[in-house]
């Protein structure tokens, strides 16, 4: 483009300075364009399921209404935490969850209570039911422990609360650790959907024999 306005300049010497913005203005606009033609891939993107072979044992009548987990922030989003070393934390490059982390985990363990059949009624607090306990749960480890030998790590802390009372009635936390073949999207996230399907099969049983 210099070089443009160079010869320009020698053709019609009484080309006046104010053009030189104009040049540069113009060239900046192709730039811009040309940029816009090169863009990164999309993120793979991987969801979370929920186990369907279950049993457990329960109050068949019994109702409890499962509240969205709690989590740091950087485990409530939709990145996949990597982890290389004690301290430090990462994220897994061009890979993300279908949604944010509590909201995948609180629809997962609704269906694993759904798929076990031993519930009266479980749902969200928008379904606007009454019922005899809400279970509250917290999410403290949803990572990959990267190394020569990675692991997928899930631990939830989980509390049934009396919905006549207000109080807990129990408390106790929850963890799986599953070997990851690697630390690749398609490795890291389905060791962390194992760890979590044997953490949610722990919760509900856990749960419906509280409720």
């Amino acid at each position: 483009m210099i070089m443009q306005f160079v010869s320009m300049r020698l053709a019609y010497p009484r080309l006046s300075l104010p053009v030189l913005p104009v040049l540069a203005l113009s060239g900046a606009l192709l730039l811009g364009g040309c940029s816009t033609l090169i863009r990164s891939p999309p993120p793979a993107t991987y969801d979370l399921t929920a186990p369907t072979q279950v049993t457990a044992r329960g109050n068949g009548r019994a109702q409890i209404m499962v509240a969205e987990p709690t989590a740091l922030q950087a485990i409530n989003s939709d990145r996949i935490v990597v982890r290389p070393g004690s301290g430090e934390i990462t994220y897994l490059p061009g890979a993300q969850w279908a949604d944010r982390v509590p909201v995948l985990v609180q629809a997962r363990l609704i269906q694993t209570f759904e798929n076990a059949h031993r519930i009266g009624m479980v749902g969200r607090p928008d379904d606007k039911f009454t019922p005899d306990a809400v279970l509250s749960t917290e999410i403290r480890d949803f990572e990959i422990e990267a190394g020569s030998n990675p692991v997928a790590v899930v631990t939830i802390a989980a509390r049934v609360v009396s919905q006549r009372t207000g109080r807990i009635s129990a408390a106790s936390l929850f963890t799986a650790r599953v070997p990851a073949a690697g630390t690749g999207g398609q490795q890291a996230t389905s060791a962390l959907d194992q760890a979590l399907k044997k953490v949610l099969v722990d919760i509900m049983v856990w749960a419906t024999s509280k409720v």
